[in-house]
């Protein structure tokens, strides 16, 4: 998924921050809880606007998830103004309507990053493939901002799929480029990837696009109608590959990386 925008933080003090006192932790969602500083746990999936207004889909979020609120604050807020929010997981910014959280939402702590390592994370590995095999086995087309399925973007898939198994990544491509270790590789020359890395494509610029690893140069991506295939899909750095997606995207290979550590949830630079 290409990148958008990351908004600055900036969250002033309200519920779970110095100066405001928390709800509960469980107590419903309200308009007038919705201050800065809040956690809120998600209890069905969400959608987060790339903008204050407008379309645009930034990512979703799944139930479980929990998110904070930055501003503005909700008794200042106009009817329809949207609320900038963070995701926690991730850290991961963008805009709710206050409405959409109504029913869905109750008041929760910070949650707690599960800061594994290789070793604990080499093993899960498998359930990671197996995870996003099945997502690929399920109709589904190509959606910017898509995490919660069936519809992915491509960075959008490689994120639920380790978060299957509890294993979080940031959000975007060229985030996830910059989080991994670098592995080498070139069209043909696949010895050194392992199944379960990431593969990243763009320009010399800037990654734009990323794909899973299942072994032998073969990688699972989400990819869109232009030059994909509208949804996800199975494809492979073979030179011999004729396919007119396999071969866009081995043009515009940009390297491998592979994942080391959890993401603690820190908001990230764009």
């Amino acid at each position: 998924m290409p990148s958008l925008p990351l908004p600055s933080d900036g969250a002033t003090p309200g519920p779970g921050m110095p100066g405001g006192s928390a709800p509960e932790a469980g107590t419903p969602v309200a308009r007038e809880l919705l201050r800065p500083g809040s956690i809120w746990e998600l209890q069905a999936a969400l959608d987060l606007h790339a903008w204050p207004r407008g379309e645009g889909l930034a990512t979703q979020a799944g139930a479980g998830r929990r998110l904070q609120v930055l501003g503005p604050a909700a008794a200042t807020n106009a009817a329809g103004q949207r609320l900038r929010v963070r995701l926690l997981e991730d850290g991961y910014p963008g805009w709710v309507n206050p409405e959409a959280l109504l029913g869905i939402a109750v008041a929760a702590s910070r949650p707690r990053p599960r800061l594994m390592q290789r070793a604990a994370i080499q093993p899960l590995l498998s359930q990671v493939l197996d995870w996003a095999l099945e997502a690929a086995e399920r109709p589904n087309t190509y959606l910017w901002g898509g995490t919660v399925g069936p519809d992915f973007d491509c960075s959008g898939v490689v994120q639920a799929a380790f978060a299957s198994v509890g294993i979080w990544l940031p959000r975007d491509a060229y985030l996830q480029e910059r989080f991994c270790q670098p592995v080498a590789v070139r069209p043909g020359q696949v010895q050194l990837l392992q199944p379960g890395d990431l593969i990243f494509f763009g320009s010399p610029r800037r990654c734009t696009h990323v794909g899973l690893h299942l072994g032998e140069g073969r990688y699972l991506h989400s990819s869109g109608r232009e030059h994909g295939r509208n949804g996800l899909g199975i494809d492979d750095l073979g030179p011999s590959n004729a396919h007119p997606v396999a071969q866009h995207y081995r043009r515009e290979l940009r390297g491998a990386g592979r994942v080391m550590r959890c993401h603690d949830g820190s908001p990230l630079p764009a």
